[in-house]
């Protein structure tokens, strides 16, 4: 039998100080754990709302569309027109159940952006990326059939694309763009020279969006402001107009390239600027990079014959020579080099150094002058000096200003075009001053819409008078072919041999044409010039002449300016 024994339960007295320590310890960690929270609310707080906004907020650009470039009329040369860009967010897509091959959805996406559903499927089973481009710049009709797909992890963003609606005719002129990241830049032609002023300011939107990608809560949007639309100076229907006559020109003649521009004398706005061979910018994947250039800014020539009426202008201002005096123009020599002309010519007056186009003649009058002055009055027209117009690749040329030692020989040859470097354009403005009787006036590619002030750089009386000599090169003289039926025409021929990369001359030729029309009350001056023809001829009273004859023929007409003369006048008294 189990005895029990008797126990005697004592109560101790109650110990505070362990009640303290247990209580202590519960209170400081309350207190702790407060003093923590004060400093998250308080103190941390922005960083750690900083943290948790880079995992759940997303900020988009507001796509804001790149201005429009416009001809004077206001009819579009480039536009921008919507599309979007299709990229996927694997980590999303994968969280939804990733692609689904026999899913009719899927399978219309694969479609719609060249993909089999296989490949999407491999291109997209890439969880640790977050962005994947699927498709750049599809139509905003595909997008929304796309969206209508309702694919978790299939995104969009606006963007655009440049078009430009007379393609060919202006695509050295206005160039191209590039889009990065949703927004067009310029990277050629005015689209790069003027993109500050086309891009405008993009807007911003704040969205957050939940750990599935979807949008969860709105925060902000700050809209985009559009640039203003860009208006040239250029009229489309003269530069289309000049485009097909130069295309035509430099096919017949077989030529490398053929350049033209036109210019409103009164305003200094040019009006058109063409190229040939030029690209359909419309088409990228078909651009051949050496058609790029604009060759009226960026390619510079020996200008031939179409700087004689200058040196005729210098001789009557340095009172060298009037109008009745006679020149020998026999050939003679220089330096052991002969001068001479094409057709011979025993003596001529001034009018007949123009109209016969002498090299003689006007060797002699440059013979009369010292060098320098001869360089100083190409400057005064702005030959070999930059045009300011604001495009870029331009070529300044160049007349020589710094020489200081001249053989006689490259005196004369400096009176007929040889020795200095001009390009289209300056050549355009130098007859733009002529046809101002004597004012230097800015040339613009925007629109001018206030007079334009310019400075006399010779007389009214000697500018007029060297307008109506080179009149008769249109009616009797070397420039018959360049003669427009029903107008009066100022024009000079001109023809020079080519460098070739070694700086000796090729058997390369370079055919000229400049002029203003009409001759009486001068409204516009044409440039045209044909690269080295292989059709036979190379002479720019038959090569580049006729060319000029047609458009300006057709700029007169599509301008309403009246007729100043019958079409059988035959001879210019002066």
């Amino acid at each position: 039998m189990k005895v029990f024994k008797n126990f005697t339960i004592t109560n101790k007295p109650f110990e505070k100080w362990r009640f303290y320590v247990v209580y202590g310890v519960i209170f400081i960690a309350l207190l702790a754990l407060l003093i923590q929270l004060a400093y998250l609310q308080l103190v941390d707080a922005d960083k750690l709302i900083a943290e948790g906004n880079k995992r759940s907020l997303r900020y988009q650009n507001v796509y804001v569309p790149r201005a429009m470039i416009l001809d004077r009329n206001e009819r579009a040369l480039a536009v921008s027109v919507p599309m979007y860009d299709v990229w996927a967010d694997p980590k999303i897509v994968k969280q939804a159940g990733g692609v689904d091959v026999s899913d009719i959805k899927w399978q219309e996406l694969a479609k719609s952006v060249s993909l089999s559903v296989d490949e999407l499927e491999h291109k997209l089973d890439q969880p640790k990326l977050r962005f994947v481009p699927l498709s750049k710049q599809i139509s905003p009709t595909q997008a929304d059939y796309l969206k209508a797909l309702k694919l978790s992890g299939i995104n969009f963003n606006k963007t655009s694309k440049r078009f430009y609606p007379l393609g060919s005719s202006v695509a050295q002129l206005i160039g191209l763009t590039n889009v990065d990241n949703g927004i067009e830049s310029g990277v050629e032609g005015i689209e790069k020279s003027y993109n500050e002023l086309l891009i405008g300011e993009a807007g911003q939107r704040v969205i957050r969006r939940d750990r599935f990608g979807r949008v969860i809560e709105k925060i902000q949007h700050i809209d985009g402001e559009a640039a203003n639309d860009l208006v040239l100076s250029i009229d489309e229907r003269l530069q289309s107009l000049i485009f097909s006559e130069l295309d035509l020109a430099v096919k017949f003649n077989k030529a490398d390239s053929g350049t033209a521009v036109l210019i409103d004398i009164n305003t200094g706005e040019v009006l058109a600027m063409v190229t040939n061979p030029s690209y359909n910018p419309n088409n990228r994947s078909r651009i051949d990079s050496s058609l790029l250039r604009n060759r009226a800014v960026t390619d510079a020539f020996e200008p031939g014959s179409t700087v004689k009426p200058l040196v005729v202008m210098a001789a009557l201002e340095k009172k060298i020579a009037d109008l009745n005096t006679i020149i020998d123009t026999r050939p003679f020599y220089l330096n052991h080099y002969e001068v001479k002309d094409v057709s011979y010519q025993k003596a001529l007056n001034l009018a007949g150094i123009l109209e016969k186009s002498s090299n003689v003649g006007v060797s002699k009058l440059a013979l009369k002058m010292r060098p320098e002055d001869l360089v100083e009055f190409y400057s005064r027209f702005g030959l070999g000096q930059s045009t300011g117009l604001g495009i870029g690749g331009e070529s300044s040329g160049s007349i020589s200003a710094n020489r200081t030692k001249w053989l006689d020989i490259e005196r004369a040859t400096y009176a007929f075009g040889y020795g200095l470097m001009v390009t289209p354009l300056q050549l355009a403005r130098a007859y733009a001053t002529i046809g101002n009787y004597g004012i230097y006036k800015p040339i613009s590619i925007l629109k001018v819409t206030e007079p334009v002030e310019g400075k006399r750089v010779v007389s009214e009386s000697i500018a007029k008078t060297v307008i109506k000599l080179m009149e008769a090169v249109a009616v009797t003289g070397g420039g018959v072919k360049a003669s427009v039926p029903d107008y009066s025409v100022a024009v000079k021929t001109g023809t020079a041999k080519k460098l070739g990369p070694n700086g000796k001359y090729i058997n390369e030729y370079i055919a000229y044409t400049a002029g203003i029309a009409p001759a009486s009350k001068p409204r516009y001056s044409l440039v045209v010039i044909i690269d080295n023809p292989k059709a036979g001829q190379y002479y720019g009273g038959t090569v580049s002449a006729p060319v000029f004859s047609r458009i300006m023929s057709g700029v007169l007409r599509t301008m309403n300016i009246a007729p100043d003369r019958k079409q059988d006048s035959k001879q210019i008294n002066y």
